[in-house]
């Protein structure tokens, strides 16, 4: 079997995950996003996933993200790694979707840097769902303040929240924990009623059908798709997929 064909089974089979889920959910095919997240994979494999249909590509790593873009300037680009300051002005000019937005600062940055040209960047701001010291993220009591300020903010349209929970093999723990980020974005709809607060990013190879049972209308998925990577020395594996 050629690495190809191995990489379309793969991706077909997270496609039908996907649709077991949604039907599991009682909720309409079409509501769940997938999102390949292609962090240190070639551009070959984007290309193949692209030309079976696969348009959404998120990408960790801001440098080795810059060149497939510039390849492949047609895929909607979504960044979902973690923020540096002094990097998001490429994020603004060079993605359609940024879903780690932890902090106001970056924020403010985002929308100061992106082009009015190319209409209003898609954030999502990242919760720190399970209070784990090592992540970055809102917690949850200081989410809606932090959206009422992101949602003034010029250039950028505020889509809803992203979590990457606590790694947990038990079904029930990770519904759980996707729950309570289902309930907070009802809050955020509550609270903001004139944003269009419709997505939820979460859920990943080894947790989508749960994510998904719980409301997720997008799901992160690497490893299922692309199969096992290696990282560079410099890089962390907790952030994305």
């Amino acid at each position: 079997m050629s690495e190809e064909t191995a990489l379309l089974e793969r991706y077909h089979s997270v496609q039908n995950r996907i649709a077991k889920a949604v039907e599991q959910a009682g909720r309409k095919q079409g509501s769940v996003a997938l999102l390949a997240v292609s962090k240190t994979k070639p551009v070959e494999m984007i290309a193949a996933l692209a030309k079976a249909g696969q348009s959404s590509f998120g990408e960790n790593y801001l440098q080795e993200a810059l060149p497939k873009i510039a390849q492949h300037p047609e895929l909607e680009w979504h960044f979902i790694g973690p923020i540096q300051s002094n990097k998001t002005k490429p994020i603004a000019e060079n993605f359609a979707w940024v879903h780690s937005v932890d902090r106001l600062k970056i924020a403010e940055r985002l929308s100061h840097q992106r082009p009015a040209a190319l209409g209003n960047l898609q954030i999502l701001l990242e919760v720190n769902i399970s209070h784990e010291a090592s992540k970055a993220g809102f917690s949850p009591d200081e989410l809606i303040d932090a959206a009422k300020q992101v949602a003034q903010l010029p250039n950028l349209t505020l889509r809803g929240l992203m979590a990457i929970p606590e790694i947990s093999d038990d079904p029930q723990q990770q519904r759980a924990v996707f729950a309570q980020m289902k309930a907070l974005l009802q809050q955020l709809q509550n609270a903001l009623p004139d944003l269009p607060l419709d997505t939820l990013s979460m859920g990943m190879s080894g947790d989508l059908e749960a994510a998904i049972l719980e409301g997720a209308t997008i799901v992160r998925i690497g490893t299922d798709i692309f199969g096992a990577r290696s990282y560079p020395q410099t890089a962390t594996q907790s952030t994305g997929e």
